[in-house]
């Protein structure tokens, strides 16, 4: 099967009656499986992220190929995406090996130079049919070793996602809003009035990042606001980790690894399952 990328797959999201796409952090190949299991139990296309870290870790190919052959055998319409990426020689090596969604990630740097890289990007997505991701603005928190503190927090802000949509035709913008990377003891609060005028103002699909910290009933607003993107990756590492944690020190040495793994697996499936019920 042929993967999907976020444009091509948000209309499948549609027809199945879901507001937005949930994109999740993949961190090792055992936990896979589960992924698709959540997608199945839903009746929902499956979009999966992965950083630069865990792509380096696995193999840039031997991540397009199981996600490509799981897809076929279990016949969900799937997206690949490598998530927060700064480096483009980096996402140049996930186009080439199949990736069909990447994010570029110059939050960082000066509103020219995020343009100007970002065209760069789509200039070389579009030549393979891969969809586009941007971001505006600093998300606070931490993921795969990269940090914002509190201080440094910057929301974006309506003309700046106005100006960076319309000089860089990016397919989806992720923006900061309130959200928080990470976030697992607390609770995010996202403003809802800035999310709304930035949905009039852009009329491009928005990415809501930091998804674990958002209450159901600010995730259910914030989808019924604009957000059509929704990255979670943070609670069901925990739950998996947990659980593995619990299973490895009650199970004796020469027990099957399988068994240890399948009440984690069993974890990220129903973390899936609860976050992608709040995307209709």
């Amino acid at each position: 099967m042929t993967l999907y990328n976020f444009n091509e797959l948000l209309p499948v999201a549609r027809q199945r009656h879901f507001k937005a796409i949930g994109s999740f952090n993949l961190h090792c190949l055992e936990m896979l499986p589960a992924f698709f299991k959540a997608a199945r139990l839903t009746d929902s296309p499956l979009m999966i992220q992965i950083s630069t870290g865990t792509a380096e870790y696995l193999g840039y190919r031997l991540l397009v190929d199981a996600v490509r052959s799981l897809a076929q055998s279990e016949g969900v319409p799937t997206c690949l995406h490598l998530d927060h990426c700064s480096d483009i020689a980096a996402i140049q090596t996930a186009i080439e090996a199949g990736f069909s969604s990447v994010m570029y990630d110059g939050s960082h740097l000066e509103m020219a130079e995020n343009i100007a890289n970002t065209r760069r990007v789509i200039d070389l997505a579009r030549q393979h049919n891969v969809s586009v991701e941007a971001e505006l603005g600093a998300i606070g928190g931490a993921e795969d070793g990269k940090a914002v503190a509190e201080e440094d927090i910057c929301f974006t802000t309506v003309e700046d996602a106005r100006r960076f949509v319309d000089e860089t035709g990016v397919d989806m913008l992720a923006v900061s809003v309130g959200t928080v990377h990470g976030l697992y003891t607390g609770k995010a609060h996202i403003q809802h009035q800035r999310l709304a005028e930035i949905t009039a103002a852009t009329r491009t699909p928005l990415v809501l990042h930091g998804g674990t910290g958002v209450s159901d009933e600010d995730m259910r607003r914030a989808v019924a606001g604009g957000i059509e993107k929704v990255n979670v990756g943070t609670e069901m590492n925990v739950q998996w980790v947990d659980r593995c944690k619990r299973t490895f020190e009650q199970g004796k040495v020469n027990d099957s690894v399988r068994k240890f793994l399948i009440p984690a697996n069993d974890a990220v499936t129903q973390v899936l399952t609860e976050k992608i019920n709040l995307f209709k």
